[in-house]
This record gives structure tokens, C-alpha cells and sequence, in this order.
């Protein structure tokens, strides 16, 4: 099986240039916001990192869920945490976001499967 971590970064980062080379200031902005949005504020990157998991499980967002456990890990959380974090959105989402929970398992096993 290919390493779904380094596929969906590339695949991440080739659109991501794609979309920027457009030069739309208004999506320009946009992909601003969300980076400075998730800068250490009053709450730390940790702590927001978490957030940004728990929202995009309930808006049911794979590829959100996946960049937001990527960083998660990055930013050293533990499984326990990262697991806890999704079962309140799995609580708040309720049961449709059981598929949603699936695939974030897996993508956290690929993650630590692998040399970050």
C-alpha cells in the first residue's frame, strides 16, 4: 500500500500552488487567515490544533481531519488526547460521523507508521 501521509501532503501542496498561482486575492486571503488563524494566541497551537480536528469531524471534512491530525502529531499530542478529542466530536456529530472516525484512525496509524 502506498504511504497515504506523503500522498495526501503532495497532492495537499500541488493543488495548494496550483490554486495560489491563480493570484485571487480573495482565496489568497482566505488561505492567510486559516494559517494566522491557527498561530499561538490566547490559546496555543495545541489546543487549537485540537479544535480544528473536533470541527472538521463534525462538518465531516476527510481531508480537514487528516491536516489537523497531521499537525496533532506534529505538535507531539498523544493518541490519548487526539482519541478523546474525537470522541467528543463523534458525541457532538453524532453517529454520521462514524465513517469520519474510521478513516481519522487510520490516518493516525499511518502517521505514526512513519518518519515524520
Amino acid at each position: 500500500m502506498a504511504n497515504q501521509v506523503e500522498e495526501f501532503n503532495a497532492y495537499r501542496a500541488k493543488m495548494n500552488d496550483k490554486i495560489l498561482a491563480d493570484n485571487n486575492k480573495i482565496i489568497k486571503r482566505i488561505f492567510n487567515l486559516d494559517t494566522n488563524a491557527f498561530s499561538a494566541g490566547a490559546l496555543d497551537v495545541q489546543t487549537k490544533e485540537l479544535l480544528g480536528l473536533v470541527a472538521s469531524t463534525v462538518l465531516r471534512c476527510d481531508d480537514c481531519v487528516k491536516y489537523h491530525l497531521e499537525s496533532c502529531y506534529k505538535e507531539g499530542l498523544s493518541k490519548e488526547k487526539v482519541v478523546e478529542t474525537l470522541s467528543i466530536a463523534t458525541l457532538i456529530g453524532g453517529t454520521i460521523v462514524i465513517p469520519h472516525l474510521r478513516r481519522a484512525y487510520e490516518y493516525w496509524e499511518a502517521l505514526e507508521n512513519q518518519d515524520l
